[in-house]
């Protein structure tokens, strides 16, 4: 597109061409007489050369319009190519953070496993004691085997989250590489700033805002553009040429005298300077449905424009109150987590000392997965979130960092 507005402005400069022509002719004529016979021949060749200059010097704006033009398409494929890399970057982001998340289920039901064998071999050893019944061996080995069956479901998952991220990636399932465990990252604070602030200040980063507004501005160009056809134009052409020529002509007289052989050569110089106006009268209409077609095209990209900025605010809105819930989500998970681990610690003393009861044990280790899971799914989808956010501002580079491949 950079070549396209330099196609443009070199309709400013004048334009200069050279000509050169070669040229030969001969003749031969003879005549008969009272006297005797004659004979005459004649020769000529000779070159022309021209250079000839033509110059716009004045449209009314019509090379200004369409160099405006051009320069923007060009602005529109650079913002095009912007807003692919913003969202190769955030479909990446989001991939990892939902690979990382089934990675740290795998971890939990992995844990959970543990726990429900570790119940399990509290039941065995109650029951040897005679302090325990058969029922809450059978219910602490159902309970782990419900566990063990999670933990392949999860791991399941994981693959599947695995390919989903080789996918947006753009690598080949076949090469397998490893990804490194994601290191801990600070949450963002939910900001103070109010919603107008964030909204003018994004709008104005936005590649789809801006290329739209790049497109109005190329279609009001073109308004211009056809607009000056009906406008006189000033130009300049001036043109110069030179041409060497020679001839020669023989004579043979009858008598058997040779006449002189007669040269003849010389050049011609020649040029001109004209400064003239063109004056359009009479097209059939084209100059006028040109220009209705460019206003149809200005009044649409003017539509688009506004259609866009709404789309903007309203995806910037959404994803705001989504990354405000998400915070306070992972918030709320943390604190559950807390007290769903003191709970299952509590419970599981208490069953292996013979005070407490299986039930509360396995009761206890299943709130414990799932709020293991809840924290680890809600760190997930706050970073997603956040991603989302910086998407809809036209912040990406806000996005928090991945760590290295491996």
């Amino acid at each position: 597109m950079a070549l396209a507005a330099g196609i443009a402005k070199s309709a400013y400069l004048p334009q200069l061409s050279a000509a050169a022509m070669g040229q030969y002719a001969g003749a031969r004529n003879s005549s008969s007489s009272i006297p005797g016979a004659s004979s005459t021949g004649g020769t000529g060749h000779g070159t022309t050369s021209a250079l000839s200059l033509q110059w716009l010097l004045f449209d009314f704006g019509g090379r200004a319009a369409r160099v405006e033009a051009a320069s923007q398409a060009s602005v529109v494929a650079n913002i095009g190519f912007t807003a692919v890399h913003q969202q190769v970057i955030f479909d990446v982001s989001v991939a990892f953070y939902g690979y990382q998340a089934a990675r740290a289920r795998v971890a939990t039901a992995g844990q959970a496993l543990g726990d429900a064998a570790a119940i399990l071999a509290a039941a065995q050893s109650r029951y040897g004691h005679g302090i325990g019944t058969v029922i809450e061996v059978a219910q602490a080995n159902q309970n782990r085997a419900q566990a063990k069956l999670a933990l392949i479901q999860a791991q399941g998952a994981e693959s599947n989250s695995y390919l989903a991220l080789i996918s947006a990636m753009g690598i080949s399932p076949l090469l397998k590489p490893m990804i490194a465990e994601m290191p801990a990252h600070t949450l963002p604070a939910p900001t103070s700033d109010s919603i107008e602030q964030i909204v003018s200040s994004a709008i104005a980063r936005r590649p789809d805002v801006l290329s739209a507004y790049a497109a109005e501005r190329i279609n009001l160009a073109k308004v211009k553009a056809a607009e000056s056809e009906f406008m006189p134009k000033i130009f300049l052409s001036a043109n110069g040429a030179y041409k060497p020529g020679s001839s020669s002509i023989s004579a043979i007289p009858s008598i058997g005298q040779q006449l002189p052989t007669v040269n003849l050569s010389g050049g011609r110089y020649g040029g001109s300077v004209i400064v003239g106006v063109t004056i359009p009268l009479y097209d059939g209409g084209l100059r006028q449905a040109v220009l209705g077609q460019a206003r149809n095209d200005a009044d649409s990209a003017s539509t688009r424009l506004a259609r866009s900025r709404e789309e903007a605010v309203r995806q910037i809105v959404v994803s705001q109150n989504t990354l405000q819930t998400s915070l306070s989500a992972h918030g709320a998970a943390k604190e559950l987590l807390a007290a769903a681990q003191t709970t299952y610690d509590a419970a599981f003393d208490a069953y292996s000392q013979g005070i407490g009861s299986v039930t509360d044990s396995l009761l206890a280790q299943n709130q414990l997965l799932a709020a293991k899971n809840a924290e680890a799914d809600s760190y997930s989808s706050a970073l997603s979130a956040a991603a989302a956010f910086a998407l809809a501002t036209g912040s990406v580079e806000s996005i928090p960092a991945q760590t290295d491949w491996r």
